[in-house]
């Protein structure tokens, strides 16, 4: 059996993984990398791992195209601004195939970056012997990779539901990022981003979509008011939200979800699709871990904050280490610990990481939320400017929302900024820098803003907050 030396092994080839092995290649470090799937594997195998092959790029590439079509369908019967759109139609195997081109080019890329950077890629599956060996299965017959560090990289898979079991007419996000043909009726399990950015798509495709919660709310890891807009716009895609409802299986005849809804007798969601978006779990299994010394808790490989696990020279990065499961807190996490590796002194921050849930219309987060800063002891100052007052917005057609800041009363201090309205997505790097930077209300009311821009919302909340809001 061949045997590989190296200095980092990186178990994975998702965010967490190849950037923590570019990282690594940029500091000259002898790095090999183990991924199970191929340049595109199936359930997020492959090399960007879930978020490029199966998450947030193919989702965002369709929400793209359903918005897209769903504005020609309203331009087939009004022209608001002199538009007018005869008979659109849209052919979902050609979109599915344009998705998975600009996948295709994103791993080619990942796969070229990690090759400039001299990172050996072992294609298949990694079974850990210990925590300085790995067994590599791969096509040409089984490797043993020892090395002096380890990272964990193995990311998540999404969460099953015993009474709906995946298969068949039962899918995951997964399976419904490559349906070639629109439900006409589609039941979505769980309010999340995930179950509400996917709903959101094929009810702009003409499917009719309920969405089943067993929370009070929609989106309930979002505070209420910044919910509303987004509850406003599915009421007027037709969209039916059950909250306070539990689904408990499918009928006898395999075409509706039984639900138990509070205060009401059980009853079936018609439906020809089910989508299970109930979240996400580490993926643990399977890899050899239970070999390790690893301290779990809930599920999730417990760090600390240099993102070491509890043993020596063992690193564990992205889904895997718990929420929140986002790309980017994955690809930060993979610097820093490809950094401490090469010698440096380096903390992982996790104050700072912005979230973003690409509903209609979107919302941004980033840092904290009023009633948890109140909850904190402080006493702050909140001011948000709407949308509608932002000449931007207006041209877009897309007023509906608002930029909301958050402040310290004392020193100005600002310590959270959200925003929701279409396109607010781009105003998450600005949001970001201005708490990592530990910027006052007074650094960003100063700071000239390009007009017109969705940008100035955030400007003149700034101001507003400082009692000098010239536009409202």
């Amino acid at each position: 059996m061949a045997e590989i030396t190296a200095k980092v092994l990186v178990v994975g080839g998702g965010p967490g993984g190849y950037v923590t092995a570019i990282r690594a290649g940029q500091l000259g470090l002898d790095v090999v990398l183990a991924e199970q799937g191929g340049s595109n594997g199936a359930r997020g195998g492959g090399l960007g791992g879930t978020c490029l092959n199966v998450g947030c790029i193919p989702s965002k590439a369709l929400i793209h195209a359903a918005d897209a079509y769903h504005r020609a369908v309203d331009q087939a019967t009004s022209a608001p601004f002199g538009l007018k759109v005869e008979r659109p139609s849209i052919d979902l195997s050609r979109t599915v195939e344009w998705k998975d081109g600009i996948v295709g080019r994103l791993t080619s890329g990942v796969g070229s970056l990690l090759k400039r950077h001299r990172v050996k890629i072992l294609q298949g599956h990694a079974q850990m012997l210990d925590g300085k060996s790995c067994r590599v299965d791969t096509d040409t017959g089984p490797q043993i990779v020892r090395a002096e560090h380890v990272v964990l990289a193995t990311g998540s898979v999404a969460a099953t539901l015993p009474a709906l079991p995946f298969g068949n007419t039962i899918i995951s996000s997964t399976e419904a990022l490559s349906l070639t043909a629109v439900p006409s009726r589609l039941a979505v399990i769980g309010a999340g981003y995930i179950g509400l950015e996917l709903g959101t798509v094929f009810a702009k495709l003409g499917a009719k979509v309920t969405v089943i919660e067993a929370e009070g709310r929609l989106l309930p890891a979002y505070d209420a008011e910044l919910v509303r807009p987004v509850a406003k716009r599915l009421q007027t895609l037709g969209v039916e939200t059950l909250t306070r409802t539990r689904a408990v299986g499918l009928s006898d005849a395999g075409d509706a979800v039984l639900v138990d809804q509070e205060g009401a007798p059980r009853r079936g969601i018609p439906a020809d699709c089910v989508l299970v978006a109930t979240g996400r779990r580490a993926r643990v299994d399977g890899f050899g871990l239970e070999r390790l010394d690893l301290t779990v808790n809930q599920g999730f490989v417990q760090v600390d904050e240099h993102c070491a696990t509890s043993m020596r020279n063992v690193w564990a990065v992205g889904d895997l280490t718990g929420e929140p499961m986002l790309a980017h807190r994955a690809m930060a996490q993979g610097v820093v610990v490809a950094e401490q590796i090469a010698g440096h002194r380096r903390v992982f921050d996790s104050d700072v990481i912005p979230a973003v849930c690409f509903t209609d219309p979107e919302i941004v987060t980033v840092g904290l939320a009023p009633d948890d800063a109140r909850k904190a002891g402080r006493e702050i100052h909140v001011a948000q400017f709407p949308l509608q007052a932002n000449g931007r917005a207006l041209t877009l057609a897309a007023d509906d929302g608002f930029v909301r800041v958050t402040a310290r009363a004392d020193n100005h201090l600002v310590l959270g900024i959200a925003a929701v309205g279409p396109g607010v997505s781009e105003l998450s790097s600005a949001f970001a820098l201005a708490l990592e930077m530990g910027a006052r209300l007074e650094d960003i009311g100063g700071t000239i803003h390009a007009h017109p821009t969705l940008g100035e919302a955030f400007h003149e909340a700034s101001l507003r907050a400082l009692g000098e809001a010239l536009h409202i």
